[in-house]
């Protein structure tokens, strides 16, 4: 009899031990809001939130990978912008200069322009982003990735941008300069043709920039959404449902509190109250 009632006991105890032992991992995942404190409590959902982890650190990564890029873009449509400004400017004076009515200083000062205009469109080809690399690559232009299977270069090379047809845009600037300081009409007439060209072509470059800009703000919109749909599900695995873990925690607290009072009036009996 003596026996049993140990037994009832060490039974009794070991149930209250595993009730306290649910309270704190309770008020654990309260307090850290995290239901899966260990890998083993759902390995199943363990693994999927892992590959929920290496797919977020990717979205993260081909985001950062558009903002540079949007940001590059937006530079370089800026400095094309200016480009096709500075080479309407160098088409209205390479046209003053065409009828051949200037004055030698009148040449010489608008051939002046010409040439500082070119220096400047060079100054624009090597212009340089945030990083300090060339934003109009020299050679092959920079690709960069957006997501797994999406990958391109946003911004032309400096020879895309400021080549027509094989002749760079400083170069026809200059020609047109030396035609305008010596007086060559024949080839003032033609310097109007090729800056002409070199203002529809940096039109053409700007255009590809929009249509870059639009690609990338849909890629970003994209992974915006993705990024939202893995945290919501990574949220569903893992984070703690504070109402019912109140609730249960509330519950465990009661059941625990109950068995402890009755434990209590068990011990206060004699042992003759016991055996009898």
């Amino acid at each position: 009899m003596i026996n049993a009632v140990g037994n009832r006991m060490t039974r009794e105890i070991a149930r209250q031990r595993s009730i306290a032992d649910q309270i704190e991992r309770s008020q654990t995942q309260i307090s850290t809001q995290k239901k899966l404190l260990r890998g083993s409590d759902d390995s199943v959902a363990s693994h999927r939130i892992a590959t929920i982890g290496t797919a977020q650190a990717s979205t993260e990564t081909w985001a950062r990978n558009v903002k540079s890029a949007e940001a590059m873009v937006a530079q370089a449509d800026t400095a094309l912008g200016t480009a096709g400004n500075l080479l309407s400017r160098a088409r209205e004076l390479t046209l003053s200069a065409a009828n051949g009515s200037m004055n030698p200083a009148d040449r010489a000062s608008v051939a002046a322009e010409l040439t500082a205009i070119a220096d400047e469109i060079d100054s624009l080809a090597a212009t340089r982003d945030v990083n300090g690399e060339p934003l109009f690559a020299a050679s092959s232009a920079r690709t960069m990735r957006f997501d797994t299977d999406t990958s391109f270069a946003p911004v032309p090379t400096a020879a895309d941008a400021f080549v027509v047809d094989g002749n760079p845009v400083s170069t026809m600037l200059r020609d047109a300069a030396a035609a305008v300081g010596g007086g060559d009409t024949a080839i003032i007439g033609a310097s109007l043709d090729t800056l002409a060209a070199g203002i529809s072509h940096v039109a053409d470059q700007r255009a590809t920039m929009g249509l870059a800009a639009g690609r990338l703000e849909r890629i970003g919109d994209s992974l915006a959404s993705r990024s939202i749909t893995l945290a919501d599900e990574r949220s569903g695995l893992e984070d703690t449902d504070l109402a019912v873990a109140i609730a249960q925690l509330n519950a465990q607290n009661l059941t625990l509190e109950a068995a402890q009072s009755a434990f209590a009036r068990i011990n206060r009996q004699s042992l003759f109250d016991i055996l009898s």
